[in-house]
């Protein structure tokens, strides 16, 4: 056999040994393996554990535009508010209200925070924002005309993960049955926590990890909840999926954020907020200000 031959007979065999043990790290990393297990395991769901669930599947792209006037701006965690049936945004220096037909109406300073990641509707009329490098939440009522808010004035509470730097607490949701707030945390360690939370006089209880899970993604970006069946939808940019968890954390439904998929064109590059109404409209933001609107199929 030609010396040559054999030469490139084992760079080739060299190049497929590598390719091979870069699709075995990819297929790790991106929790390839356990998205194709659910995905088989979805064939097999009853018509009635769909309609008892969020059910991605049957969801499509009803809506897709920009926010106006945020161009400039890097949108990041996302609400639906049931009392004034409008969104919340935050930006790293305002919050931002808005319709559901992605409608701007109204603009509010931030001052103080030093980076905003994650804003909730809660039960009671507040709302939250997660600022991630200080490792807090701040509450508020959000009174008509106010134009600034300044953290200095605002009740806070400490999330604690002293070293997590930009590595911290990106998602929050508000469970209305435990009367606790979602916190998913974006890597190092990933995973989601519970925070026991109180009325506007009392002290929030102890940050408490759900039970961890395999959660089908390299970070989490959002996370919300579900008022009718109480699951709850994850938000992953790096991933780019939507993945609905149910009451026992464990993966239910999912479906990808790519181009050509869901009624996507170009699909949802950095998507950094979800939320969900009570009527089952999914609410996507991504940087720097596109808004997206998925209706489950009739």
């Amino acid at each position: 056999m030609p010396v040559r031959y054999s030469r490139w007979r084992l760079i080739v065999a060299a190049i497929l040994l590598l390719l091979f043990i870069a699709l075995l790290v990819a297929t790790r990393l991106l929790h390839w393996d356990d998205q194709l297990q659910l995905y088989w395991g979805e064939r097999s769901v009853s018509s009635e554990q769909r309609a008892a669930s969020i059910w991605l599947p049957d969801y499509e792209l009803t809506l897709e535009t920009t926010l106006a006037g945020l161009e400039d701006e890097e949108t990041s965690g996302l609400t639906w508010n049931p009392l004034t049936g409008t969104l919340f945004t935050v930006t790293g220096e305002q919050l931002v209200e808005f319709t559901p037909s992605g409608v701007v109406l109204r603009r509010v300073a931030l001052t103080g925070f030093a980076d905003p990641e994650a804003v909730e509707a809660l039960g009671d009329g507040r709302l939250a924002i997660v600022d991630e490098r200080r490792r807090l939440v701040a509450v508020f009522r959000l009174e008509p005309g106010v134009e600034s808010l300044d953290l200095d004035d605002l009740a806070s509470y400490d999330l604690g993960f002293a070293d997590a730097g930009n590595k911290g607490f990106e998602g929050l949701a508000w469970n209305p049955r435990t009367q606790r707030l979602l916190l998913a945390k974006e890597r190092d360690p990933q995973g989601l926590f519970e925070l026991p939370f109180p009325g506007e006089d009392g002290a929030a209880g102890a940050l408490q990890a759900v039970p961890k899970q395999r959660l089908l993604v390299r970070d989490i970006s959002s996370v919300a909840i579900d008022p009718r069946s109480g699951h709850t939808l994850m938000l992953s940019d790096e991933s780019r999926l939507l993945v609905e968890l149910d009451l026992q954390g464990k993966p239910r439904s999912f479906i990808s954020l790519f181009g050509g998929l869901n009624g996507l064109v170009h699909g949802i590059e950095q998507a950094e907020g979800v939320a969900m109404d009570g009527e089952g409209n999914i609410y996507v933001v991504g940087e720097p200000n596109r808004f997206y609107v998925f209706s489950r199929r009739r």
